[in-house]
């Protein structure tokens, strides 16, 4: 599949820079990787605002426990 995409110049020359460091082996690798991180953060936060919904249904009885689970998920431990 074939995706063209139009980037300020600052992102060029972020995505260029990635390249050229050696981090990278392409452009299209530093878009795949921006990708996988927005993908994971949304994971994340959705997790989050469920747990907060528990939260307020009251299912979670205690504040530590909340506490803890906003933790784990914002770790990224889930």
């Amino acid at each position: 599949m074939t995706t063209n995409v139009s980037l300020t110049q600052e992102l060029e020359d972020f995505t260029r820079h990635c390249v050229d460091s050696g981090r990278f082996g392409s452009v299209s690798e530093v878009v795949r990787h921006a990708l996988r991180l927005m993908q994971e953060q949304e994971g994340r936060k959705a997790a989050f605002l469920s747990a907060l919904k528990e939260a307020r249904a009251g299912e979670a009885r205690e504040l530590d426990l909340v506490l803890r689970q906003a933790d784990t998920i914002i770790d990224g431990r889930r």
